[in-house]
């Protein structure tokens, strides 16, 4: 076999296989967002009682009292800064 023609067999190799991999990662990050959220049918597993942080509504309700008073603001659970406008 000539050199000049195993290094372009070689190269050739090299490129199949970094299209490859790279087609292969490609479609991995693709597939990874298709099930984005909780499906309709999933949803009455995850409102059960047993799936909530505090089972208790008044313990729950006197938490987010006191949530909303230290935060001055309604609605600041999950999201990102307070009542002070920083985040």
């Amino acid at each position: 076999m000539n050199n000049r023609q195993s290094v372009v067999e070689g190269s050739f190799v090299t490129r199949l296989a970094s299209k490859t991999i790279l087609s292969l990662a490609v479609l991995l990050l693709v597939s990874a967002c298709t099930n984005m959220g909780v499906e309709p049918w999933e949803r009455d597993v995850l409102a059960k009682e047993e799936m909530q942080l505090v089972t208790d509504p008044v313990e729950a309700g006197l938490d987010d009292h006191i949530y909303f008073s230290k935060e001055a603001s309604s609605g600041g659970r999950g999201f990102g800064g307070g009542g002070c406008g920083c985040n």
